[in-house]
Formats: C-alpha cells, sequence, structure tokens
C-alpha cells in the first residue's frame, strides 16, 4: 500500500477503504509516512471532504493511536459532554453536578483555555487547592461514591489528533468541518463514556460562525459517536452573547454557585438545564420532558449544589469559598465601562468580550501561560438591554492597571447600538440526533 496511491484516490474524489485509512493513520503516528504526504491528504480532504463511514473509521484509529479509558468499572452509562468553546461558558461545572443528583454518571476530563475561550479545568483550579490532575484509580473511585469527577487530561490520549492538528494549523485546513469532527470525536471516544452530548457553540463567539455550519459539524460528530456504539445527542447554543453574566474563572466560580443555588442569571440556567436534561435522557432516566423536571428538581432541592460541594472536596478544594463566594480572592484593580449614548444593545461580538477578559489577565494567547485567577469582567448589561448614557455596562477586575485602559477600549469596541430592541434568539437553536435535525430559531 502506498501513500500516493490514498492521495490520489482522495483528491480524485474516492471513498477510502477502512485499510486505507488505518495504514495512513498509524504509519503517520509511526513516522513512516512524512508530513508533506500527510499535508496532501489533509488539503484533498478539505476539498472532497468525507462520508460518515469513512470519518467513523479515521475517527476510531485516532482514538485508539493512545490510551483508551476503560470506565466499565463504574456501574451506570456514563455520559460525556463537550463544549466546541465559548465565552462564559461554566455549564460543566452546573450540569454535571445536576446528572449526578439525578443518578447519573460523569466521568469527565476538560481542558484549558486559549485565546478568547475559557477553559474548565482553569475555572476548577480557582478553587485554592482544588486537583485537577488525578490518577485513574482515584477519578474512578469519586465517580463512583459522589457520581462525578471532573479533571484535566491524564495520559496520551489520541496522539494521531495532536499530530494532525499541529500540520492543520499551519497547512491552512483547520476550518476543515470533517477534520474538526474527527479531532473533537477522536478524544471522546477515547475518554470512555457510553454516551456523549455536544454543545456545539454558533456565534460570533464560536468557531462556527453560523448555525448552517454548526448544524453541519454536529451531523458529523452525531454520525461518528453513533457508528462507534456511543449514543450521543448535539445541541446548537447560541454564542453571539456571552453566558451568563461572569466571564473569568474565580467570577464564573461564584456564578456557577449561584445559579445552582437557583440565584443566577437566567440564561445560564436555562441552557444549563436543557443540557443537563439531554444527558440525562442519554442516561436513560426517562423521556426527554421529564428529564427536564429531574434537572429542575435537583436546582430546586439544593441537590445538584451539594453534588458539586462533594465533588470539591473529594478532589481536595476547599469547599468554604463555595458556601460563602465572598472568600475568593479579590482581583486589586477595577475599573468600569460606561454607556456613551442611549439605546439598545443590539449586539454584542463575543470573541472581542472574550479577548478584553484575557488582556485583564483571565485568559491566556499561547499555552502554558500563566493566568490571572481573580481577572475577569461582570457585565452588567447584555444583548437586549437598554441604557441610558453613563450606565454601567460591565466591571473589569485585574491586578495589572495598565491593561484597564486596553481592555475597556476593547470591551466597548464589541458593542453596537440600537434604538430599537433587537430580535430575541433562542439559546438552544437546534437539536441533532442519529434521527435527523430538530430546527428551534425557524
Amino acid at each position: 500500500m502506498r501513500m500516493y496511491d490514498i492521495i490520489m484516490k482522495k483528491r480524485n474524489g474516492g471513498m477510502l477503504t477502512k485499510a486505507e485509512i488505518e495504514y495512513m493513520i498509524n504509519a503517520y503516528v509511526a513516522g513512516s509516512i512524512p508530513d508533506y504526504q500527510m499535508s496532501a491528504m489533509l488539503m484533498a480532504i478539505y476539498f472532497q471532504g468525507m462520508t460518515d463511514a469513512e470519518l467513523s473509521v479515521m475517527t476510531l484509529c485516532m482514538a485508539h493511536s493512545g490510551d483508551m479509558i476503560d470506565l466499565s468499572s463504574i456501574p451506570g452509562i456514563k455520559v460525556d459532554k463537550h463544549s466546541t468553546g465559548g465565552v462564559g461558558d461554566k455549564t460543566t461545572l452546573i450540569v454535571a453536578p445536576i446528572v449526578a443528583a439525578c443518578g447519573g454518571r460523569v466521568a469527565k476530563m476538560s481542558g484549558r483555555g486559549l485565546g478568547h475561550t475559557g477553559g474548565t479545568v482553569d475555572k476548577m483550579e480557582s478553587i485554592p487547592g482544588m486537583r485537577t490532575a488525578i490518577a485513574e484509580e482515584e477519578f474512578f473511585a469519586i465517580v463512583k461514591e459522589h457520581g462525578l469527577s471532573v479533571i484535566g487530561q491524564s495520559g496520551e490520549l489520541a496522539p494521531a489528533d495532536k499530530k494532525l492538528y499541529a500540520l492543520r494549523d499551519v497547512t491552512a485546513t483547520v476550518e476543515s468541518i470533517p477534520l474538526i469532527a474527527s479531532s473533537i470525536m477522536s478524544k471522546k471516544l477515547a475518554a470512555g463514556s457510553d454516551a456523549i452530548l455536544l454543545d456545539v457553540k454558533t456565534g460570533s463567539g464560536a468557531f462556527m460562525k453560523t448555525v448552517e455550519d454548526s448544524i453541519n459539524l454536529a451531523e458529523k460528530m452525531v454520525a461518528i459517536g453513533e457508528r462507534n456504539g456511543r449514543k450521543t445527542v448535539a445541541l446548537i447554543t447560541d454564542m453571539d452573547i456571552p453566558l451568563g453574566h461572569a466571564i473569568g474563572n474565580s467570577l464564573e466560580i461564584v456564578e456557577v454557585v449561584k445559579t445552582l443555588q437557583g440565584n443566577g442569571p437566567i440564561d445560564l440556567l436555562q441552557e444549563s438545564l436543557e443540557i443537563a436534561a439531554n444527558m440525562l435522557y442519554l442516561s436513560q432516566k426517562g423521556t426527554l420532558a421529564f428529564c427536564r423536571k429531574l434537572a429542575a428538581r435537583a436546582v430546586a432541592d439544593g441537590s445538584a449544589f451539594q453534588k458539586l460541594v462533594a465533588m470539591v472536596a473529594a478532589q481536595g478544594g476547599a469547599i468554604d469559598v463555595l458556601q460563602d463566594t465572598e472568600k475568593f480572592a479579590k482581583a486589586p484593580c477595577r475599573g468600569t465601562v460606561r454607556a456613551d449614548r442611549d439605546g439598545f444593545i443590539s449586539r454584542m461580538h463575543t470573541e472581542k468580550c472574550g479577548m478584553a477578559s484575557v488582556l485583564l489577565g483571565a485568559g491566556r494567547e499561547v499555552k502554558d501561560a500563566p493566568i490571572d485567577f481573580s481577572a475577569g469582567i461582570i457585565m452588567e448589561k447584555k444583548t437586549g438591554d437598554y441604557v441610558k448614557k453613563g450606565d454601567v455596562l460591565a466591571t473589569l477586575f485585574t491586578a495589572k492597571k495598565e491593561s484597564l485602559a486596553p481592555a475597556t477600549a476593547l470591551y466597548r469596541e464589541a458593542l453596537t447600538f440600537d434604538g430599537a430592541v433587537p430580535v430575541e434568539k433562542p439559546l438552544v437553536l437546534a437539536r441533532i440526533t442519529a434521527e435527523g435535525v430538530e430546527r428551534y430559531d425557524q
């Protein structure tokens, strides 16, 4: 078998066989296929695409290129959740406790933030003492006892994806929907859960800017999951507006606590309940309508919050900051962004809002850069709100006083004003299953 022939076959629109795909991935990881040939294949895929059958084989092969987590010792259906990344998206730390409180099992590996998108592991580590690097045996034990554990990625999951992504990054093939789908799902398959809920963000703060592209990506990922024996559902959620009111690590943990105690922002609560309900549905806890009631009850009766406290305690975190969020360390410098006109906020460029928080120290522009857990933004006004000149739009927090001016300018640049009330969009725009697409935005 020659890589040259496989490249030419895909270049000409042919469908690759299982043997060809397995040879291509395994030989590339082993180093016997050079970067220049794999670059040519990636560009061929970019233009010719891949069928669901091809993607299913390639993704599973990528997953098997490294460690495969075996969760079978944990009783019950284990359900995973993946978000394609957003601003103010702290839903994992809300939905996992809800699912656990309703008898589900969540054994989740999460990532760190990069660029304008925040990372769940960074948010968790803003809790003093919180451990996110945990040995597999202890990770399993926490899930068995409490129903949930969220940790950082451990071991060597899908090394084929790391190699391919590095190549895509320098060959203008990052935007290929089949390649994005296989990248995400290879890690999800390797993580070992029985079912997967995909939260595919769309809009100005998301990688996928249109609902149509987001649905296309979601359909590919659902097909990969289902073909590989994982019950999979995807939700298309709006990221034209930051989620909730807080951007920044400890600020978002405070908002998680408020939401689980029933006092959080309505948009964050509603989206979290819908995600949790779908995860419970995948956990076979009942119909989707019944699972929505279960999720709402877990917040109302306080059991979901207690699950968060239990997980944090099990992973060494200080639960006193959850019981009294005023104990979180405060940023030494703060500033305000005020409206310079009257009118409705008609649009928020979410990515710019996220980058303003990065300027303040809440995120990182390069991998492994240090972050300031107390830095970030509290949004006082969002899309659809009417403001008068001089009203506070947002409060900024940082340890770097010199960052306040550029962050203020960027945040102000992210807002568009109008004299008319903007049309309100649903938080969840579509739901994709193996049976098809259900649109909520039409």
